[in-house]
This record gives structure tokens, C-alpha cells and sequence, in this order.
């Protein structure tokens, strides 16, 4: 049960953030932080697809990972939700097209060896 819940939230997470990025690069960057420019950010926001998406995913993953701390340790809980930094470094790559460098490659290789030592 515990492996599932990890890949649950894996994959909502890893899901919904690449959907928010999709979103804010077809809203384009906030320049604006004044209250009422904020209103009309939030406006134009929630009528984003891609943005309310991800905002269902983060529901999905918040009520898993609250599922699995019920269950099992915080100090296996969150280092294994942190395969989502893989899997979202593979789809910044290649999904969103942008440039990985080999450093970030390196991090996302450690990151994915930790998760491997807790499967141990």
C-alpha cells in the first residue's frame, strides 16, 4: 500500500507540475504585482485549463501524502515522493523542451539513487 500511495503521489505531482508550467508559458510572466493587477492574474489563471489541472493533481497528491504519513514514516514518506524531481527533469527535457544541463542530470541521478536505498 505504501509503494502505491508513493506512486500516486509521483505521478499527480510530477503531472500537475508540468501542467502549471504549461500554463504559466501560455500565460506568460507576471510583471504586474499591484492588488488589482493580482485580481485579474487570478481571474485569467483560473480560466486556464492547463492551470486548473494542475491544481486537481496537487488535490490528488496533497490527500495521498496525507494518507501516507498516516501510515508510514514521515522519514520514508517524503524522500521517496522525491522520484517526482526525476520523473519531472526527464519531462522538462523532453515535454517542455527545456535545456537540462549535465549538473541538473547529476542531481536528478543522486535524487533517483536515494529513493533506490529506500526500496532496500
Amino acid at each position: 500500500m505504501k509503494w502505491l500511495l508513493v506512486a500516486v503521489i509521483v505521478a499527480a505531482t510530477t503531472v500537475g507540475e508540468v501542467l502549471q508550467a504549461i500554463g504559466m508559458k501560455r500565460h506568460g510572466e507576471v510583471h504586474d504585482f499591484h492588488p488589482t493587477a493580482l485580481g485579474r492574474l487570478v481571474a485569467a489563471i483560473a480560466r486556464n485549463r492547463f492551470i486548473m489541472a494542475s491544481v486537481f493533481c496537487s488535490a490528488i497528491s496533497f490527500f495521498a501524502f496525507v494518507k501516507l504519513v498516516s501510515i508510514a514514516d514521515l522519514s520514508f514518506a517524503v524522500p521517496a515522493t522525491a522520484a517526482s524531481f526525476v520523473l519531472e527533469t526527464i519531462l522538462a527535457k523532453y515535454v517542455l523542451r527545456e535545456h537540462v544541463g549535465w549538473l541538473r542530470w547529476t542531481g536528478a541521478s543522486l535524487v533517483a539513487g536515494g529513493v533506490g536505498l529506500l526500496s532496500l
